[in-house]
């Protein structure tokens, strides 16, 4: 693999298991139809466990367009490498999110609601307010990326995984991730990832999804600039504190 490639596989897996455990909480009639927050934030962390792990050992498994700009902000990743990184990582989620349609397809044809096929997709906020929602967002991906940054033994590179520790060094990154659902996410359900929002979401437009309503392109900016920002502020105070 190239790093162009386990960005793409890792992001579209990391994709696979993240929304396909939305789709199996929110659509009608799936086996964990209801099952919680828990089981989602649960799922979702793994979910970045399963990517490291698969794209760690060739790209460093940044999966995270808030990541790659963090990380070249500090000094820490070349930037001539930052577009085709986030081309991956776009691309990479916008394959995991169709798959997740393709496979849960006869339960999105069975959820009346349009909002809970959308949730699958992308991000939405527990209330509309723009700027309390571009703050969580910006907050959450600040923790994420700033702890990415102090991990013990971080070496993020093109031939390293993210905290030296091979398969089992994935690990911490997606506790950090957990804690971020939980703590944080109650709010805008934490994209704390531009391209886990951003190319989902313009799945949701693309794909024939029955009666599936709006892609609400009108937030969708959010869980883009604040992940980006949060990502940024986190190099800055990782080079202010180091």
């Amino acid at each position: 693999m190239s790093p162009f490639v386990a960005e793409l596989v890792g992001t579209a897996v990391l994709l696979l298991l993240g929304n396909g455990v939305v789709a199996n909480v929110v659509l009608t009639d799936t086996k964990g139809h209801n099952s919680g927050w828990l089981v989602i934030t649960t799922a979702w962390a793994l979910s970045v466990y399963v990517g490291v792990v698969i794209a760690g050992p060739v790209s460093g498994a940044h999966l995270n367009p808030a990541v790659t700009v963090g990380l070249a902000v500090a000094g820490k990743f070349a930037w001539n490498l930052v577009l085709p990184y986030l081309a991956a990582q776009f691309a990479g989620a916008f394959v995991g999110a169709a798959l997740v349609w393709l496979l849960y397809k006869d339960h999105f044809d069975r959820t009346p609601e349009p909002r809970l096929k959308l949730a699958v997709f992308c991000t939405g906020p527990a209330i509309r307010n723009h700027a309390s929602n571009l703050l969580n967002e910006t907050i959450g991906t600040l923790v994420l990326v700033l702890a990415v940054f102090f991990i013990a033994g971080a070496e993020i590179t093109p031939t390293h995984t993210p905290v030296g520790l091979g398969s089992v060094g994935a690990l911490p990154v997606a506790l950090v991730v957990w804690v971020v659902g939980l703590g944080l996410g109650g709010t805008t359900g934490y994209g704390i990832n531009p391209a886990r929002d951003l190319a989902p979401r313009l799945a949701h437009a693309l794909l024939p999804i029955r009666d599936k309503g709006p892609s609400e392109w009108t937030y969708a900016w959010i869980p883009v600039v604040g992940p980006l920002l949060g990502g940024v502020l986190a190099a800055l105070l990782f080079l202010l504190l180091s």
